[in-house]
């Protein structure tokens, strides 16, 4: 369909103040790849809701853009985001700069690569897992610290009770920050299809609104080798979503980031919470401080550690880091 078709719909739905990801995800439904990506209902709907009328494109007088500029660089790295399968003449047709600007663009400022369909990209893996979290901290240092006159011995470090109140999230994250903070309710049985119908699917689903042109395609996700993780019904379900599963090996935390990063890093962080409620808030929080190069920083540490890992034959492996 004409492009001037789906500026002139898009136009349509801006006057009755549809919002554009309501607007793309009826363009995509409706004509499926052919509909435009995110980002380019996103500027005609903003264009169009400034005063602009016209849905044809406005002709460019002189000669195409060759300067690299912060907008346009930006401008093609919001392009890529929305599609990463984009190609540079669409890009060119849907930005403005050059063919040979575009190209200048991706490679020494964004230095991004074409990788042929197949290969693993860390912004395909999702991990998770859950671990328990105490409300009350006294396990840090800094909270066993205390006064003493010279001499005199030092004070004695209470031992947590097996029945203090703890809470158990579970977190899914990927290489651009989280996925999903879900915390399980006190006394619930946490089964397989507890699993699929709490954690799975809102993984799955909040992927398809943080990935509106690609949705899950593509997606790998890893999490241990616990027994609500590996039924068969959650092999099913997974599958039939067209979600990879990522082996993991048995009895490795090392290999699992959640396990060797982010949950001694939420545990140091957290003060004392009142109740699950706070303790669920707080992590949240925690999570959303943490900036996006920290958790591109832990994939790639993650990569490391495969291939220690696979260098020393499986055998120990932290005193090699």
């Amino acid at each position: 369909m004409d492009k001037e078709y789906f500026r002139f719909y898009i136009k349509v739905l801006t006057a009755l103040h549809i919002e554009p990801i309501a607007i793309h995800n009826e363009l995509h439904t409706v004509f499926g790849d052919e509909a435009p990506p995110f980002r380019t209902v996103q500027r005609w709907s903003k264009w169009f809701h400034d005063g602009r009328e016209e849905v044809e494109d406005q002709e460019r007088s002189g000669r195409p853009i060759t300067e690299t500029t912060c907008e346009n660089i930006k401008q093609v790295r919001d392009l890529i985001d929305d599609d990463p399968y984009v190609t540079v003449d669409e890009l060119e047709a849907q930005s403005g700069p050059s063919h040979g600007t575009v190209q200048r663009i991706i490679s020494d400022h964004l230095q991004l690569k074409k990788v042929t369909a197949g290969d693993w990209r860390l912004c395909d893996v999702v991990t998770g897992d859950e671990s328990w979290f105490y409300h009350k901290q006294i396990g840090r240092k800094s909270s066993n610290a205390a006064w003493v006159a010279r001499g005199d011995p030092s004070s004695t470090v209470v031992r947590r009770s097996h029945f203090a109140p703890k809470t158990l999230p579970c977190i899914f994250f990927k290489s651009a920050g989280p996925v999903l903070i879900h915390s399980f309710k006190r006394g619930q049985t946490i089964d397989h299809q507890y699993y699929i119908n709490n954690c799975l699917r809102p993984v799955i689903d909040e992927i398809r609104k943080q990935r509106l042109f690609l949705g899950i395609q593509s997606i790998k996700l890893h999490h241990d080798n616990g027994r609500s993780h590996m039924h068969e019904d959650v092999v099913n379900y997974l599958q039939s979503e067209g979600v990879t599963i990522m082996q993991h090996a048995p009895n490795s935390p090392g290999l699992a980031p959640c396990d060797f990063w982010l949950f001694n890093l939420i545990k140091q962080d957290l003060d004392h919470q009142d109740d699950s409620e706070s303790l669920h808030g707080a992590v949240i929080k925690f999570m959303l401080s943490l900036r996006k190069e920290e958790y591109k920083k832990t994939f790639d540490k993650w990569i490391q550690r495969m291939h220690l890992c696979i260098n020393n034959w499986g055998d120990y492996f932290k005193h090699l880091m």
